[in-house]
C-alpha cells in the first residue's frame, strides 16, 4: 500500500514536469491546476478540484473545512503554487492541511520558476 502512493506520486511528479515544459513558468496557479488535473484525467486517475477536506479537531470535532487545490486518488492533497520560490509557508500551509484534515500524504507543486519544484511530505500518526 506504501508503495503505491509512491508510484501515484511518481505519476504526478512526471505529468507535472510535461506540464510545465510545455506551459513554463509564467502562468496563474489556476492555469496550471487545470492543466494538471487535466493530464491526471486523461490518465484514469480520480482527480478532484477545489476539493473541500474538513478540519477536525483532536478529539474527532469538526471545525471547519479547507479546500485542496488537487484531491487525488481520494488520499493524496496536492497544493500547487506559481511563485518566484516555494516559501516556508508554503510548506507550512501543506502540513497544516494534513494534520487538520487526517490525510498522510501531500504534494507541493511550483510551477513559477523556471525550474519545476516538486516536494513530498508525509504525516504519520504520531505526529
Amino acid at each position: 500500500m506504501k508503495d503505491d502512493i509512491f508510484l501515484l506520486c511518481d505519476r504526478i511528479r512526471e505529468t507535472s514536469f510535461a506540464l510545465h515544459r510545455h506551459l513554463r513558468h509564467g502562468h496563474l496557479e489556476k492555469v496550471y491546476e487545470n492543466g494538471l488535473a487535466h493530464r491526471l484525467r486523461k490518465q484514469r486517475l480520480n482527480v478532484a478540484q477545489q476539493h473541500p477536506l474538513s478540519v477536525f479537531d483532536e478529539d474527532g470535532t469538526i471545525l471547519g473545512e479547507f479546500f485542496a487545490d488537487l484531491f487525488v486518488e481520494q488520499r493524496l492533497v496536492v497544493e500547487l503554487k506559481a511563485c518566484r520560490a516555494l516559501a516556508d509557508e508554503h510548506v507550512a500551509q501543506l502540513l497544516g492541511y494534513l494534520r487538520a484534515s487526517r490525510i498522510e500524504h501531500g504534494l507541493l507543486i511550483n510551477f513559477g520558476s523556471p525550474k519545476l519544484e516538486v516536494r513530498k511530505y508525509a504525516l504519520s500518526e504520531a505526529n
